[in-house]
């Protein structure tokens, strides 16, 4: 970790360390014999479970190391906010191993958002499975939109039509599969990421292939192309937008580029 992110992590340490009384952390203390209302770096690391030396040098933004699982006791014992806690996180570069998981049960004013949008548009979760989609990305992405389980990556590895429909799909496919690892990093131990990613790749040799690369990509936008069966090469510009209250969902906004190329008859 870069020095000046270790010096940035020891100070809000402190910061949240000092703001947080020793009532407020459930310890009895006589309240005259104390210099500040806050917790002594002794009484943090009590709290966590670890030594005072190595929490005085993690606060003091020495190169020493961190395991996920004892930030994690440090952001639970200083009752760290889900945003100082993802925050933590950031700084320290690691994963936090408690990290929140998007509930099941999806804001309405979510689903709804592809309906207010005239261009193709669709919602995905965390699965990247399509929960909301307009009847622009309906029509364009027939095969995937009203399959019984319209996930992105099982359409794209398990449906044929979608290595026509996809221009260039092995290199489209391949990035696909390596933005999707590291969008989600974090649910890789729970069971529908498992069932997901095992049954793939049981069922689609170039998913197995692919996923045993490790790549990983951010999730970008940019040119799309598509060779629809009626209407011929589709062009378009591809716009994520994640909402920040519920960061493990994508807005995905297809706006067309070209004029519409149709088939020959």
């Amino acid at each position: 970790m870069p020095t000046d992110r270790r010096q940035t992590l020891g100070q809000f340490l402190r910061t949240q360390r000092e703001k947080l009384s020793p009532s407020q952390a459930g310890l009895l203390v006589v309240p005259h014999r104390r210099r500040t209302p806050g917790l002594r770096r002794e009484e943090a690391a009590q709290l966590c479970g670890i030594s005072t030396t190595w929490y005085t040098w993690l606060e003091q933004g020495r190169d020493v190391t961190c395991s996920p699982a004892s930030l994690s006791r440090i952001a639970t014992a200083l009752q760290m906010s889900t945003t100082e806690r993802r925050y933590l996180f950031t700084l320290a570069e690691l994963r936090d191993p408690h990290q929140i998981i998007p509930s099941v049960a999806t804001p309405n004013a979510l689903l709804n958002l592809p309906e207010q949008i005239k261009s193709p548009a669709y919602l995905l979760d965390p699965l990247w499975n399509v929960l909301s989609a307009n009847d622009p990305a309906k029509a364009l992405f027939t095969g995937w939109m009203d399959s019984p389980e319209p996930n992105q990556l099982r359409y794209v590895f398990l449906n044929p039509e979608a290595k026509t429909f996809l221009t260039n799909w092995p290199d489209r496919s391949r990035r696909l599969l390596a933005e999707f690892r590291a969008d989600t990093a974090h649910l890789a131990r729970t069971t529908a990421f498992q069932a997901l990613t095992s049954a793939l790749q049981a069922e689609s040799q170039e998913f197995l292939h692919f996923w045993q690369d490790q790549r990983v990509l951010p999730r970008e936008g940019g040119q799309r192309s598509f060779q629809h069966p009626v209407r011929g090469v589709l062009n378009y510009e591809q716009i994520t937008l994640t909402p920040a209250e519920h960061t493990g969902y994508k807005l995905v906004i297809l706006t067309p580029t070209t004029i519409e190329q149709t088939s020959a008859s």
